[in-house]
């Protein structure tokens, strides 16, 4: 069963000034999003979620990671990169969880960027409006505290309560006069090994 996608769109946000001061590079933040009937809605609890995971999923990763390429200008354009799912009230947060937290999502983005990291992500639920928030980090170092940045948006008439809101982010650099500088500073100034920061 292919996703019965509703709608899609793709958010940039260009930052030009940050902290009254112009940045050397403006900054990019992408979403590209995509609003599709949820599989599992009014089917009471459903105990194999994996034949729509194995239908859907793939379609909405090449989709959406080809929206951000085109929107960021190729995949060298992309530094920071991050995932997020809000699902209606009818359905549960495990069915977010179910679109998202797959390779069959996750990796066309990540071969795409050749990316080295996990993508960031977060999932709720809620109704029409509520916040999408995508976690941002470097897709080489997830250390580079530069990269830690949040897509933030909502969509007025989504999700509907049968729905699943699936989104993809990028960034095309860190924060403009970002001077926090990394962990592995962090970790060094601790005493610690920065190759095995748990001590385990």
């Amino acid at each position: 069963m292919p996703a019965q996608i509703r709608k899609t769109f793709t958010l940039i946000e260009t930052t030009l000034v940050e902290g009254g001061r112009a940045a050397k590079v403006p900054l990019k933040l992408i979403a590209a999003v995509a609003v599709l009937k949820n599989p599992w809605a009014g089917r009471g609890f459903v105990e194999n979620l994996k034949p729509e995971i194995h239908d859907i999923a793939p379609e909405l990763g090449a989709l959406l990671t080809a929206m951000i390429l085109e929107a960021a200008g190729g995949a060298e354009k992309v530094e920071g990169y991050g995932k997020a799912a809000v699902v209606g009230l009818d359905g549960e947060l495990e069915h977010a969880n179910a679109l998202i937290h797959t390779l069959r999502f996750g990796n066309h983005y990540r071969q795409a960027l050749g990316a080295k990291t996990y993508l960031a992500f977060t999932n709720v639920r809620g109704g029409a409006n509520t916040p999408v928030m995508i976690p941002l980090m470097d897709k080489n170092d997830e250390g580079r505290r530069s990269h830690y940045q949040t897509v933030h948006f909502a969509i007025p008439d989504a999700p509907a309560a049968d729905e699943i809101v699936v989104a993809l982010g990028a960034s095309t650099g860190g924060r403009p006069h970002h001077r926090i500088g990394d962990r592995y500073q962090d970790l060094k100034d601790l005493g610690h090994d920065v190759a095995n920061p748990a001590a385990v």
